[in-house]
């Protein structure tokens, strides 16, 4: 089998087209231009509690919720914002007191609280998460989320915030 070994005309012609390419950027990757933000779920603010106390952990634990607070447009993540967490658990029923607890995001834009196992209300096991603009002055608008868990045997439920400053 003969190689074939290419022309000088060749050469210089896929070199052009290589630089060409290159300037053109099409060799970086797509990226989001704009992060939207999160919108409020419907259902998500019912049995909120304003003001829910900050705490460690909401009754003897064992579910895990975390999840990340960032800025809609840039995506940067949010330190210091307040989160509320409620849910119907194996401790108590989301209009319960108890069953409500607030946390702050790290540097990181990061939350994570503890709280009993969460059990299905209505037929479906979910949970509640609030950023209550009411209770920060950082200036984004309040979200309510109300995202359910694909199994009832879930033990960690994980979401993310994109709010949007006004």
């Amino acid at each position: 089998m003969p190689i074939a070994t290419p022309t000088r005309r060749e050469i210089v012609t896929g070199a052009a087209a290589v630089l060409l390419v290159s300037a053109s950027g099409l060799t970086v990757p797509a990226r989001a231009k704009s992060l939207a933000p999160t919108p409020t779920m419907r259902g998500g603010a019912n049995n909120y509690r304003p003001g829910a106390p900050i705490v460690e952990r909401i009754g003897n634990g064992g579910f895990l919720t975390t999840g990340t607070v960032r800025r809609a447009g840039d995506g940067a993540p949010l330190a210091g914002r307040r989160i509320q967490v409620w849910a119907h658990t194996t401790e108590g029923h989301e209009r319960d007191a108890r069953s409500h607890g607030a946390t702050l995001t790290d540097a990181n834009g990061v939350f994570r609280i503890e709280m009993p196992q969460i059990v299905p209300a209505f037929g479906q096991a979910h949970g509640h998460l609030a950023y209550d603009a009411d209770f920060d002055d950082a200036g984004f608008e309040t979200v309510f989320l109300r995202p359910l868990l694909a199994r009832a045997s879930d033990t960690r439920l994980e979401v993310e915030f994109v709010l949007r400053p006004v």
